[in-house]
């Protein structure tokens, strides 16, 4: 066997001082290659004798990424428990001490809430909710929208009703004041805080508050657009978010106003051919008297109004994905049918996901800052 250059002269106890210092021992291998000096004249060690904390010279960092000190990642009794499914029995019968990791649905609706959370950067933002036709669910998107949002959100969150004849909104919840949308106007000039606006208002379980029209017809068509402008600059005052409930069809007094103020619009249509045919003839009027921006921004709602339905819902769907920014499919529920108060809690799961997802996707505006004078 060859001898290493190691054995060919031996290591004398102490270095000369005309010899620079190697490293510790200077590691004797079996290879002579081993010891042949790199190209940039530096040690072929020098790496393993960098001081703790000193970036390697070639850039990267092959230190491991460090975890966040936040209490959602240090503390266990922070972390959100399983919403049900397998993972919730498995936390339950680990004494609530082992959380499952999360699954799909369960990090889609996280997302989703993020999005309705999403901080209204203009500091009020007004929602419009409409549609060509009656019987649609035009108001009841509206009360669950908002009863959505307010219950996912810290700020205040109203919808009005701005029917030019009797509303129905004020029947959603239950009713805390006789006062109307009228009886606001008038006291008008008095409106000097929060407290006062919310005495005409009504409050849902879910924080929503509402602000109902006059239940006699012949008062209340006499709302108009600067009546509507009125009470829009009462509430941009107190709340952060508005959902107008906007009378049936487009010509109607208020309309207009409403329309100009608006940040975005929610199109309710009912999953049929003469709903369908409706909504979209309300995006082209919407194109054609200068409020494209809204209309290709605009969020459309397929509302299931029955159980069962031979309208094609893909082929629906498809087409006003083409001219709008989302489509919400909701689902038949009974508890909507009774027409009354709208109760997140009563609804079917499949429902609240809906509304969530409308939510979600009404949220993604509240970032923007409108490029609208107001």
């Amino acid at each position: 066997m060859a001898e290493t250059p190691s054995r060919t002269h031996p290591v004398p106890p102490a270095p000369p001082e005309s010899q620079p210092m190697s490293s510790p021992a200077t590691h004797t291998t079996a290879h002579p290659a081993a010891h042949a000096e790199p190209a940039s004249g530096t040690r072929p060690d020098t790496a393993s004798e960098e001081p703790p904390g000193t970036a390697p010279e070639n850039g990267s960092d092959p230190r491991p990424e460090t975890v966040p000190l936040t209490a959602e990642h240090l503390l266990t009794n922070r972390r959100p428990e399983p919403s049900g499914g397998w993972r919730r029995l498995v936390w339950q019968l680990s004494g609530r001490r082992y959380i499952p990791s999360e699954s799909a649905a369960e990090i889609e609706r996280r997302t989703l809430i993020a999005h309705a959370q999403t901080p209204v950067a203009s500091g009020h933002h007004r929602i419009a909710v409409m549609s060509l036709k009656g019987g649609v669910g035009k108001t009841t998107t509206t009360a669950a929208l908002g009863n959505t949002l307010a219950s996912l959100r810290g700020d205040r969150v109203i919808a009005i009703d701005a029917n030019p004849d009797r509303g129905t909104l004020g029947l959603k919840v239950k009713s805390e004041t006789a006062a109307t949308i009228r009886t606001m106007l008038a006291e008008a000039p008095h409106i000097l805080r929060y407290a006062d606006a919310r005495a005409f208002t009504s409050q849902s379980p879910a924080r929503l508050e509402i602000l109902a029209s006059d239940t006699d017809p012949a008062v209340s068509e006499a709302f108009d657009a600067e009546d509507y402008r009125t009470v829009a600059g009462l509430i941009e005052r107190y709340y952060s978010i508005c959902i107008t409930d906007c009378g049936t069809g487009l010509l109607h007094g208020a309309m207009g106003a409403t329309l100009e103020l608006a940040d975005q619009i929610v199109l309710v249509s009912l999953v049929a051919v003469d709903g369908a045919n409706s909504a979209a003839a309300t995006l082209d009027w919407l194109n054609a008297h200068g409020h494209a921006a809204l209309a290709k921004n605009a969020i459309v709602v397929l509302n299931a109004v029955e159980p069962k339905g031979d309208v094609d819902l893909e082929l629906l769907e498809h087409h006003f994905t083409s001219r709008c920014r989302a489509v919400i499919r909701v689902p038949y529920d009974p508890h909507l049918k009774e027409g009354a108060e709208v109760d997140l809690t009563r609804l079917r799961p499949t429902t609240r996901g809906a509304y969530l997802r409308l939510a979600a996707a009404a949220g993604q505006s509240f970032g923007l800052h409108p490029a609208r004078s107001r």
